[in-house]
């Protein structure tokens, strides 16, 4: 059965332990799988962080699960996209789209920039 869940925050980074509590309590109650799960909370710890970083104003992060598929949507009022870069070895940060493009089947940003989505595929036979 399709779900979804939306949360909206204010642009603190205290606030990304509390989304990913969030996620993995709903995820977990919707009896996906514990690696899913991991996946998933740790892409919504970086997008998020990400917006709050980088971005404007509150930050809303949207999952969705509908058939095989799950959704991770984070949205801020920056228009300026997310992008993928290659840090160095000694970098401090910066990888968090890196995470994003191995964990998850794809990702992107919307037209207008201000949305970084993600997509993961869930298990056959899985609520």
């Amino acid at each position: 059965m399709p779900y979804a869940f939306e949360v909206v925050i204010a642009p603190d980074p205290f606030r990304v332990a509390q989304i990913r509590r969030i996620t993995r309590a709903t995820l977990r109650y919707r009896a996906l799988p514990t690696p899913l799960v991991q996946d998933v909370v740790l892409v919504v710890s970086e997008l998020v962080t990400n917006a709050i970083e980088h971005g404007h104003g509150t930050v809303r992060l949207r999952v969705r699960h509908t058939g095989g598929s799950l959704l991770v949507e984070v949205i801020d009022n920056n228009p300026a996209p997310a992008r993928l870069r290659t840090p160095t070895a000694v970098a401090e940060r910066g990888r968090g789209l890196v995470l994003v493009s191995v964990v998850a089947q794809a990702w992107g940003v919307s037209r207008d920039g201000k949305t970084t989505w993600c997509r993961f595929r869930v298990p056959a036979g899985r609520p």
